[in-house]
C-alpha cells in the first residue's frame, strides 16, 4: 500500500482529500466526457480540411500536388514533437498541456480562415467584370479588353495577400499538427492512470468511439458550408452569378474553420480546472503491479538527453520483432491508402460523376467513413467473440484484405471517358471556326453545345448573342458558329454522363471501406501481443511515428502528383499556371484507384507473411533454437498477462 493511499483512506470524513473527490473536476468520468468532445472537435477540423481541399485548390489556383502537400503538412509538426510525449509523460500538468494544445488548435483553425479575409473577391475569370457580366465572353472581332486593362486585372490578383495565402495555410496546418501532439497521448494516459482497472478499457472505448465520428462530421460540415458561395459575406445575392454546378464554383471553405475554432476553444476551457493528479476511481494504486507504470516511473529519472539516446535503441529492439514489423508495414500501406482517398475521393466523385462539390463531400462523410467505423467496431467484436490468438488475428486480417482486393478491383471499371471538349479532348487542334473571335487563352467559362460538344467558353464556341433570364443570369448562348452552323449552347459543362453509375460505385466503395477496416482492431492487438509489456508504450509510439513518416505525410502528396499527371488542360492567369481545368477521366480513374489497389495488395502481402512467420514459430524446435529466437515465443501468447510473464522469462534467458 502506497503512502498516498494511506493518506486518502485515513481521512474518510470531510477533510481535504474527500473535498477533492466531491469536485466535478476530480471525477474521471467527467474527464472522459470532456476528452471525447475535445477529440471530436479536433478530428472535425481534420475531416473538414480534407473535405475543403479541392475547393481551396480551385480558389487559389493550386495543383493537386500542392494541395496534397497542404493536407499532409500538419503531420510535420506532429512527427517532430511526438517523441517528446514519451519523455514528458506524467512529469507535466497533463490537463493544462491538453488545454493549451486545444487552444493552439483553435488559433490555428482561425489562421486557416484568415486568407479569405485578406484576399479580395474571388475572380473566376480574368476577363469577366461585374459590370459587363459575360459580355466579353462572346465572339468579337476586336477584343474590347485592352492590354492595359488586362494588366490591371492581373495586378489586382497578384496582391501580397493573395500571394501569401498558401504559406499562411501551410503555417496553420503546421500549428494544427503541433497542437495535436499532447491531446491524445496525454488524455489516454491520464484516463488510464486514474480510472479503475476494470473501467479503463470502457472509458477508452468511449473516447475512441466518439472520436471516430469526428472526421465524418467534418465532411458533413464541409458539405453544408460549401453550398454557400465563397464571397457571400462580401457580395449581395444579386452579384453572385455562379451556381454550385459550375466548374468555377467555390464554396465558403473558410466558414467551417471559424465554427471549428469556436468548438475547440469551448472544449479547451475545462482542462484549465482539472488537477495534475486526482484520486484513482477505485481508491487503489496499482503502480507496483503494472510494468508499464514501473517503466514510466523509471523514465522520469532520466534526463532529456539520456532519453533521446535510449529511444533509438528501444525502437530498434522493437522493430526486430518480425511480426511487429510486418503488421506495422501492413498498416502503413492501409494508412497511405486512407490518407490519399480521404483527401481526394470527393474530387474524384465530383469529376467522374459530374456532381457538385458539396454532394461529393457528403458521400464521403455519410457513406465511406461511417462504413469504415462500423467495420472497425465489428472487427473488434468478432475478435473478442472468437477469442482469437495472434495467429487467428493474422488470418482474419489476411481474409479481410483479400476480400478488399476483390471489392476494390471492380471500381476501376465504373466510370466514363472524358466528354468531348473542342480543342482540348480528344482533338487538341485549334478551332478554325472561332479563330477570328480573338478569344483570350486563359478564359474559362464552359458551355455545352446543342451538338453535345463542350467548349471552354462561348467565345470558343463562336457565340454572338446571350439570352438572360431571372435575376439577369445567362440562360443560353445563340448564333454559335462552331455548334453545327449557328446552333446554341447552354452555360455549364456537358458533364461525363456517368451520374447513373454513382450508386453502384458508392455501394462498392462502402463495402470496400467496411471490409478493409475489419483488420484495424485485430492488427492493433497483434502489435500489443507480440511485444513485451514494458515495451508496449514505445511500440505504439513507434507505430504512429512510422504511420506519419511513411503514410500520412507522403500519401496525399503521392496521390496529388498522380492526379496531376492526368490533367489535359491547365488553367492560366496572368501567365501563371493555376489548377487543372480538365482531366482525362479514364486515366484519372485508372491511376487514382489503381494506386489504391497497389496499397491494398501491399497490405495483403504483409499479412500473408505474418502467417508464414507464425507457422515457422509454432513448429517444434530444438531448445537451442528457441533461445536464439526467444522474441518469437511471445507471439504464441493468448493474453497480455501471459505476454508479461513470458517476456520476463525470455529476458532472463537472453541475458
Amino acid at each position: 500500500m502506497g503512502v498516498e493511499e494511506v493518506k486518502v483512506k485515513s481521512d474518510p470524513s470531510g477533510s481535504r482529500p474527500c473535498a477533492r473527490r466531491q469536485s466535478l473536476f476530480n471525477n474521471i468520468k467527467f474527464f472522459v466526457f470532456c476528452h471525447s468532445l475535445l477529440q471530436l472537435a479536433q478530428l472535425l477540423v481534420s475531416g473538414y480540411m480534407k473535405s475543403s481541399i479541392s475547393t481551396i485548390e480551385r480558389r487559389y489556383g493550386l495543383s493537386s500536388q500542392k494541395s496534397g502537400l497542404l493536407a499532409a503538412f500538419n503531420e510535420v509538426g506532429n512527427t517532430i514533437l511526438i517523441v517528446f510525449v514519451s519523455f514528458f509523460g506524467s512529469r507535466v500538468h497533463r490537463p493544462r498541456f491538453i488545454g493549451g494544445g486545444a487552444m493552439l488548435a483553435g488559433l490555428a483553425s482561425l489562421l486557416m480562415a484568415l486568407p479569405h479575409f485578406l484576399s479580395g473577391v474571388y475572380d473566376y475569370s480574368s476577363y469577366i467584370s461585374s459590370s459587363t457580366q459575360n459580355s466579353t465572353d462572346l465572339c468579337q472581332s476586336t477584343n474590347p479588353f485592352s492590354t492595359s486593362s488586362s494588366n490591371q486585372s492581373c495586378s489586382q490578383q497578384q496582391s501580397p495577400a493573395q500571394e501569401r495565402a498558401y504559406p499562411l495555410l501551410l503555417l496553420a496546418q503546421l500549428l494544427l499538427g503541433v497542437a495535436a501532439v499532447p491531446i491524445q497521448p496525454f488524455g489516454i494516459s491520464y484516463i488510464d492512470d486514474y480510472a479503475s482497472k476494470r473501467n479503463s478499457p470502457l472509458y477508452l472505448g468511449i473516447v475512441f468511439a466518439v472520436t471516430s465520428i469526428g472526421p465524418a462530421l467534418g465532411f458533413i460540415t464541409g458539405s453544408l458550408m460549401l453550398r454557400f458561395y465563397v464571397d457571400f459575406d462580401k457580395l449581395s445575392s444579386d452579384e453572385i452569378k455562379l451556381d454550385s454546378r459550375d466548374l468555377r464554383w467555390v464554396g465558403a471553405w473558410w466558414l467551417g474553420f471559424l465554427v471549428a475554432s469556436g468548438l475547440l476553444f469551448l472544449t479547451a476551457l475545462p482542462y484549465l480546472f482539472f488537477p495534475r493528479d486526482m484520486p484513482r476511481e477505485d481508491g487503489a494504486d496499482d503502480t507496483e503491479s503494472r510494468p508499464d507504470k514501473q517503466q514510466q516511473t523509471n523514465l522520469q529519472h532520466l534526463s532529456l538527453l539520456q532519453f533521446l539516446k535510449s529511444f533509438p535503441r528501444i525502437a530498434l529492439r522493437t522493430l526486430q520483432s518480425p511480426i511487429y514489423l510486418l503488421v506495422v508495414l501492413a498498416q502503413v500501406n492501409l494508412a497511405a491508402l486512407l490518407a490519399g482517398l480521404a483527401t481526394f475521393m470527393a474530387k474524384f466523385i465530383e469529376r467522374q460523376f459530374s456532381q457538385t462539390v458539396s454532394f461529393s463531400t457528403l458521400m464521403i462523410g455519410g457513406v465511406g467513413i461511417p462504413m469504415a467505423v462500423l467495420g472497425t467496431i465489428l472487427g473488434g467484436v468478432l475478435m473478442r467473440r472468437l477469442n482469437l490468438s495472434v495467429s487467428g488475428a493474422s488470418k482474419l486480417c489476411t481474409i479481410a484484405i483479400l476480400l478488399c482486393v476483390f471489392s476494390a478491383m471492380p471500381l476501376l471499371l465504373i466510370g466514363c471517358s472524358t466528354q468531348r471538349v473542342a480543342g482540348v479532348f480528344p482533338d487538341t487542334d485549334a478551332l478554325s471556326c472561332s479563330s477570328s473571335c480573338g478569344c483570350p487563352q486563359d478564359i474559362f467559362n464552359p458551355v455545352c453545345g446543342s451538338n453535345g460538344i463542350e467548349f471552354r467558353s462561348p467565345c470558343h464556341a463562336g457565340c454572338n448573342v446571350m439570352e438572360r433570364g431571372a435575376q439577369n443570369k445567362v440562360t443560353n448562348y445563340t448564333e454559335c458558329r462552331c455548334v453545327d452552323g449557328l446552333g446554341h449552347a447552354a452555360p455549364g459543362t456537358c458533364g461525363s454522363r456517368c451520374a447513373h453509375l454513382l450508386l453502384p460505385f458508392m455501394v462498392l466503395l462502402g463495402i470496400t471501406s467496411f471490409i478493409a477496416s475489419f483488420s484495424q482492431t485485430p492488427s492493433y492487438m497483434m502489435i500489443l501481443r507480440t511485444v513485451s509489456t514494458e515495451d508496449k508504450s514505445f511500440a505504439v509510439g513507434v507505430q504512429y511515428m512510422l504511420f506519419r513518416v511513411l503514410a500520412f505525410m507522403p500519401g496525399p502528396v503521392l496521390y496529388g502528383s498522380v492526379i496531376d499527371t492526368t490533367c489535359i488542360l491547365w488553367g492560366r492567369k496572368c501567365d501563371k499556371q493555376t489548377s487543372c481545368l480538365y482531366y482525362n477521366l479514364d486515366q484519372f480513374r485508372q491511376r487514382f484507384l489503381g494506386l489504391q489497389v497497389v496499397f491494398v495488395c501491399g497490405g495483403l502481402l504483409c499479412f500473408l507473411l505474418t502467417i508464414v512467420v507464425l507457422r515457422q514459430t509454432h513448429r517444434p524446435q530444438e531448445p537451442e533454437v528457441d533461445k536464439k529466437r526467444g522474441y518469437e515465443l511471445v507471439t504464441e501468447q493468448k493474453t497480455p498477462e501471459d505476454t508479461s510473464s513470458r517476456g520476463k522469462e525470455e529476458k532472463g534467458v537472453k541475458t
